[in-house]
C-alpha cells in the first residue's frame, strides 16, 4: 500500500517507493518531481517563486526554484539515489491574472519565470526534463506514483493528463 503524502506550498517532501506525491492548486506555481527508478525515490517541490533574491535565510527551501532543486538533490541522494540517474517531471506555471500594461508583464509573469528558472536550474545540474505540462491560464493539481513514475495532471475543466 503507497503511502500518500501532501506537498504544500514551498514545501520538499521525498520517500521511497511505494509512495504518491501530491500537490494542489498550483497556479503560478509549479510542481517538480525529481526521481531515482532504480534506487525508487522521488521527491517534489511545490516551488512558488524563481529565486530567492533577497538572499534571506530560507525557512522553507521549497519555495524557490534556486534552492528547491539543490536540496531536492541532496535529499534523493541520501536515500540512495545517484544524481546520474536523476529525472524530472513538472506541471504548473500557468499565468493566473491577466496583466495589464506593456512593460509589465515579464516581472508579474511568475509562472513564465517559475519555469524558466526551473528548466534553467535543472540543466545546470545536468537532469533530464523528462515531461512536462506547463502554462496556459488555469490552475492544476499533480499526483505523482512510483509504482509508474507517472505524473497525473488534473486542470479543471480538462481531461486528465498522464505525464
Amino acid at each position: 500500500m503507497a503511502g500518500v503524502y501532501h506537498v504544500g506550498m514551498g514545501e520538499i517532501v521525498v520517500a521511497k517507493h511505494p509512495v504518491i506525491l501530491t500537490s494542489l492548486g498550483l497556479g503560478s506555481c509549479l510542481g517538480l518531481v525529481i526521481y531515482d527508478e532504480i534506487a525508487k525515490v522521488a521527491g517534489m517541490s511545490h516551488i512558488m517563486l524563481p529565486e530567492n533574491h533577497e538572499g534571506r535565510e530560507v525557512k522553507k527551501f521549497g519555495k524557490y526554484a534556486d534552492t528547491a532543486i539543490p536540496k531536492l538533490i541532496e535529499e534523493l541522494i541520501a536515500l540512495g539515489a545517484l544524481r546520474s540517474r536523476l529525472k524530472a517531471k513538472m506541471a504548473g506555471g500557468a499565468q493566473m491574472f491577466s496583466i495589464p500594461g506593456k512593460n509589465s508583464g515579464s516581472f508579474l509573469a511568475i509562472g513564465e519565470r517559475n519555469i524558466e528558472a526551473t528548466k534553467k536550474m535543472l540543466s545546470n545540474f545536468g537532469i533530464s526534463l523528462v515531461a512536462y505540462d506547463v502554462g496556459g491560464n488555469k490552475g492544476r493539481s499533480v499526483e505523482f506514483y512510483t509504482d509508474n513514475w507517472i505524473m497525473v495532471v488534473k486542470v479543471i475543466g480538462s481531461e486528465v493528463k498522464r505525464i
